[in-house]
């Protein structure tokens, strides 16, 4: 399926980022053609009272954004890398339930990609990083009301997505399930809200 061109939003905390970004990266990993843009959201600073200190500026949140900032620096200067360094990332918080709030822990996922972990956290102290950060968060609030990971943005559209399953290495299930979601988005805006009342297991 030829799909138009979406952004997915993620912060490294929630675990439903982490089946979407899952599915994300084994289809992509598989071959599919999707033109995706990866944005970073901070859940920490959705949780800031109006006219409180933002996270980006207040130093004693630096740690809460520590896995976040590792993830743009990945992004945005090792590129061919940042799919494995994205799935260890979650890997280690969801699946390790290690503290990506710490140094080492964080460390370790990276080198686990095959990264350079002293390369990143050398740029992490660039203030570009923080300040990709704020620009990014800051538009996604202001211009889809974001609240929340992951959301996906299919042109003027965001919604905000919560898959239950995990590809589990299936890619034909990881491209479906993408497909099906961009999809809706794309063809169906006027279904506002889609939710099960129960939980499937």
């Amino acid at each position: 399926m030829d799909l138009p061109s979406f952004a997915v939003s993620w912060d490294y905390r929630c675990p439903f980022a982490r089946n979407a970004h899952e599915h994300l990266i084994t289809a992509l990993r598989d071959g599919a053609d999707w033109d995706v843009t990866f944005l970073p959201f901070s859940l920490v600073q959705s949780h800031v009272p109006e006219g409180g200190q933002p996270v980006w500026d207040d130093p004693d949140k630096a740690r809460d954004l520590l896995a976040l900032r590792a993830g743009v620096v990945v992004r945005d200067r090792f590129g061919d890398r940042f799919l494995d360094a994205h799935e260890a990332l979650f890997a280690i918080r969801h699946d390790r339930a290690e503290d990506i709030r710490e140094e080492l822990v964080v460390r370790a996922a990276l080198e686990s990609a095959g990264i350079d972990a002293d390369a990143v956290f050398a740029e992490m102290k660039e203030p570009w990083v923080n300040e990709e950060l704020r620009r990014t968060h800051e538009w996604e609030v202001a211009t889809h009301e974001m609240f929340g990971v992951p959301t996906f943005i299919v042109g003027n559209h965001a919604v905000f997505v919560r898959l239950m399953t995990r590809p589990e290495g299936d890619a034909r299930r990881a491209r479906d399930t993408i497909e099906h979601v961009v999809a809706m988005i794309d063809e169906r805006p006027e279904i506002n809200e889609f939710k099960h009342t129960t939980i499937g297991r």
